[in-house]
């Protein structure tokens, strides 16, 4: 999980557990405030209600007069009319009303059906057929509900006890209001009848007493300002009025005419009636003031909780978001400054510090200050301190690398000046074998003058080789191109088993570039010395070479035991690239002409052959050849004209046995004009160990120039060329030895190889030669082999009547 995830999940699991406790805290103060906010809506029902009751009181004293006709039915109209209007006004209150207490909701469902039966109570009223009794009784039913609502929302929940006495106390104003208004209809009743009854009498005096009780328990229940409300309104001179009228009725004894008009008392109970509503008005106004300020100070409260709570969660993400993002951006960066170090900048910089001088003359400590710091998130927290640490850890590791370099400079000049030393002394050697080779006559001893000279050639590539790994090349450039022939025999001359070298199919008109001759001569002569060490003693190594577009190709072929596919590629890859530094000593061949082989763009790859062995296979760019090179054209290679220093071997047929001579086969010949049987693009094989193992590729490299030559034979270190011998030994077609097996240094203008079609000055015509050239047949690795292996055993018929011993194939195979 990466580590922003974890971070998130870090602060989610608090949060999401301080979100739950804060919504349980939350909770209390939500419920009491949705409970006053339904308790106020509660109450303003109720108001409404206690205006309802007072229309339906005012409508059922019309009615009673009506039906004892004692007014008209205009003013039952009229009281109608206003009842309707408080019937929707209750309604419209009623109806968002949610979670009413039980006996609250019970009288909202009988005051629902009671309305709904009003029309039906009205129109008995107007037609007359309704008795007083039941038109007061449905009326007092509806009215006891009205009030009975008033009563229950007080039991509701979360209801203060305090506003709980007070919503009791409007009820009981209200039943107050209804025991006079019942007292206004039986006396109404009375009056119609002629005189109260025992009955009547007892239901009045009920009145009178239950007006008491109910104004008693709001003055028990009620602030006192609500008694002192009551009290100051119903001393007036009309509440006085009525007060009389009622003791004067009540003195009226049963049976007896009641001595106050219809009129007087129905116009003086009207008068107490709107006094007792004014002051119903004012108590529900003060509870429903009272439920609002509870209301709003709840929900004011319950919001100011939970905004409290929201913004310390917002706060609380916020921060964590803000310092996690920051912590998150810096390790990223500290990441990506990791990988660009660990990916390109310390490659880079080892890269560069590989190079030859690279230091500048710089120590390595300046190299590395000289870097910089590659991460710049630092700081006192753990994070700083990790890039801090980043910083010294990439410090320690240019500083270290710097004084590699500066141990591998210090080696690599260490390597050039003993190679100069080397040289030098290998040209006074060669100087003195000159002078001595001079006036020598005696074959055995000019024998031994050969076998000295050709050892020279050997150690001037060995000092070439560190001159190479030293980081140096070679100072010399030819004035003019070279055959490429010419180039193979001249890197035959420099290993010591040249006489096992067979040259096969080589493409006439291929040339090597003058500045490319000595490096090329030397990449071969590695590969030649390798193949002919490592494989058997009495079998030839053979040397094509063909045109390939605008490149050309030179396959190093051998029958010695090979390698396998996995060692192959590594000695692939090591001359793909070629490795800093000075490499393994043991293989030392492999570091040279992979460092040569890059300096040009040449590929040396080596394949897996289809029988026993190896081949070395080197691919030649185009910018290191010269095509179509005729050799007329320029001075010959070995005469002092051309500078080269080359000494291209007179070309004759090795020595058959008895001094016979055999013609070597046509497809083996130097200078066969046509392209090499069985060696095609892409054949596979590859060849003996480098140095002990095969090493493989190509790469590039750029080294200075300088220091002695590539060692290619026919030395160019200035010597008078010696004459040739006064007998004429045969000489070998391979790379130009005498019969006892050592090379000839010509100092006389040497022969070409001959042109296709010609062979020792003979004039020889291909079949169809005046036709054109057929394409050549395809064989494959293994026949070429058979054939060079044949071309071969002339040469090798040559040297038995010698006596040389093969060479030791247990000679240590770290040579190279």
């Amino acid at each position: 999980m990466k580590i922003n995830r974890r971070l998130v999940l870090l602060v989610t699991a608090p949060l999401t557990v301080a979100v739950a406790f804060s919504v349980l805290a939350l909770a209390p103060a939500t419920n009491q405030a949705l409970q006053a906010d339904r308790l106020t809506s509660m109450v303003e029902a109720a108001a409404g209600a206690s205006e309802l009751a007072n229309r339906l009181q005012s409508e059922r004293a019309a009615a009673t007069a009506l039906v004892s006709e004692q007014t008209d039915a205009e003013a039952f109209r009229l009281r109608t009319n206003a009842t309707d209007e408080s019937v929707a006004g209750f309604r419209s209150r009623a109806k968002g009303l949610s979670s009413v207490p039980g006996s609250a909701q019970g009288a909202l469902d009988r005051i629902e059906r009671f309305i709904e039966e009003m029309p039906g109570l009205r129109a008995q009223v107007r037609s007359g057929s309704s008795t007083v009794s039941a038109l007061a009784f449905g009326y007092r039913i509806v009215i006891a509900d009205l009030n009975g609502y008033r009563d229950g929302i007080a039991q509701a929940d979360g209801v203060d006890a305090d506003i709980a006495d007070r919503i009791r106390a409007a009820a009981a104003l209200s039943e107050a209001a209804e025991h006079t208004a019942q007292q206004q209809v039986t006396v109404m009743r009375a009056q119609a009848a002629g005189g109260f009854t025992t009955a009547s009498q007892r239901t009045f005096d009920a009145g009178r007493m239950g007006y008491t009780e109910s104004t008693g328990a709001m003055f028990d229940l009620g602030p006192g300002a609500w008694r002192a409300w009551l009290e100051r309104t119903l001393s007036g001179a009309k509440a006085l009025e009525a007060r009389r009228l009622e003791d004067e009725i009540g003195r009226t004894g049963a049976g007896k005419d009641i001595t106050v008009t219809p009129k007087e008392w129905q116009q003086a109970a009207d008068d107490r009636q709107e006094l007792l509503r004014s002051v119903e008005k004012r108590v529900d106004a003060a509870v429903l003031a009272q439920v609002s300020d509870v209301r709003t100070t709840l929900i004011w409260t319950a919001g100011a909780e939970v905004a409290l709570v929201v913004l310390t969660l917002v706060g609380v993400v916020v921060v964590a978001i803000r310092l996690g993002r920051a912590m998150v951006r810096r390790l990223r960066d500290l990441r990506n400054a990791a990988h660009e170090v660990a990916h390109s900048g310390l490659p880079a910089v080892m890269s560069e510090l590989s190079q030859p001088g690279a230091l500048r003359g710089a120590t390595p400590e300046e190299v590395a200050r000289r870097t910089g710091d590659p991460v710049g998130t630092t700081g006192e927290d753990e994070i700083g301190e990790v890039g801090e640490a980043f910083n010294a850890v990439h410090h320690e590791a240019v500083r270290l690398a710097a004084q590699q370099a500066f141990v591998h400079e210090q080696l690599a000049e260490t390597l050039v000046g003993v190679a100069r030393r080397g040289a030098r002394l290998t040209a006074v050697m060669v100087s003195e074998l000159d002078t001595v080779q001079r006036d020598e006559a005696d074959p055995v001893r000019m024998k031994t003058l050969f076998a000295l000279d050709h050892l020279a050639v050997r150690m001037e590539r060995n000092t070439n080789n560190l001159l190479v790994l030293g980081g140096y090349g070679n100072a010399r450039v030819r004035s003019a191109d070279v055959g490429c022939s010419t180039v193979i025999v001249a890197a035959a001359q420099q290993i010591e088993r040249f006489d096992r070298v067979s040259l096969g199919v080589i493409e006439s008109g291929i040339g090597i570039t003058a500045r490319a001759v000595h490096d090329v001569a030397h990449i071969l002569a590695e590969l030649l010395d390798n193949a002919t060490r490592y494989s058997p003693p009495d079998k030839q190594v053979g040397v094509a070479v063909w045109r390939l577009w605008d490149r050309a190709v030179v396959q190093i072929v051998d029958e010695g035991v090979g390698i396998t596919a996995e060692r192959r590629a590594v000695h692939n890859a090591a001359l793909l690239e070629p490795q800093a530094g000075i490499g393994d000593v043991r293989s030392m061949g492999l570091h040279v002409v992979a460092r040569l082989a890059a300096r040009h763009g040449i590929v040396v790859e080596l394949r897996d052959s289809s029988g026993p062995g190896t081949i070395a296979e080197v691919t030649l760019p185009a910018q290191v050849l010269a095509l179509d090179l005729e050799e007329g054209q320029a001075p010959a290679p070995g005469t002092p004209g051309d500078g080269s220093g080359y000494e291209a071997p007179r070309p004759v047929t090795p020595p058959g046995p008895k001094g016979r001579r055999h013609p070597a086969p046509a497809s083996a010949r130097p200078g066969h004009d046509s392209t090499p049987v069985g060696l095609g693009v892409g054949a596979a094989g590859a060849g003996a160990p480098l140095g002990g193992e095969r090493e493989a590729t190509s790469g590039h490299e750029k080294t200075r120039g300088g220091g002695p030559g590539s060692g290619t034979p026919g030395r160019e270190h200035g010597t008078t060329p010696a004459p040739r011998p006064v007998h004429d030994e045969p000489v070998s077609r391979v790379a130009g030895v005498s019969s006892s097996g050592l090379p000839l240094r010509q100092r006389r203008a040497p022969q070409q190889w001959p042109a296709a079609g010609k062979r020792e000055g003979a004039e020889q015509r291909r079949p169809g030669a005046g036709a054109p050239r057929p394409s050549p047949r395809r064989r494959d690795s293994r026949q070429v082999s058979d054939v060079l292996a044949a071309y071969a055993q002339g040469i090798n018929r040559s040297t038995n009547h010698r006596g040389r011993s093969a060479p030791d194939d247990t000679t240590e195979r770290t040579e190279k």
